[in-house]
């Protein structure tokens, strides 16, 4: 069965999906920088008992990299949460004033991406200088 429906009634059903798939996004990248937090403070933990275990000079170096690696990561993590926060509230507001959204030329997943790339080069860099 079919219905019809006015075209107001389109509009808003169609701002009322655009704003779940906002909401459906958002939480993704609420999952992602969770991770990305938890992997920090794993690393973090995972050199720290590597480092009581075995108290080496090369334990202790690893242990100083896992932590700046590790603390990146959560710095990494809590700026693209607050990002994509600001991000979802800006779209919601523009569509809740019937204005368009933008597309940005730099999405903030190629941001993340391209900031992860980096983190990672330096912390490659880090372990082949040792």
């Amino acid at each position: 069965m079919r219905v019809d429906a006015t075209p107001p009634d389109r509009t808003e059903l169609a701002k009322f999906r655009t704003s779940l798939a906002l909401d459906r996004t958002t939480l993704a990248w609420i999952r992602t920088t969770l991770t990305m937090a938890t992997f920090g403070f794993g690393m973090i933990g995972f050199f720290r008992a590597l480092e009581e275990k075995a108290q080496t000079e090369k334990s202790q170096a690893l242990h100083q990299a896992a932590i700046h690696f590790g603390t990146a990561l959560v710095a990494l993590g809590l700026l693209a949460t607050i990002l994509s926060g600001v991000s979802h509230w800006v779209s919601l507001r523009k569509i809740r004033c019937d204005e368009s959204i933008p597309v940005s030329k730099w999405p903030l997943s190629i941001t993340i991406a391209l900031l992860l790339s980096i983190l990672g080069l330096a912390g490659l860099w880090g372990l082949l200088a040792n």
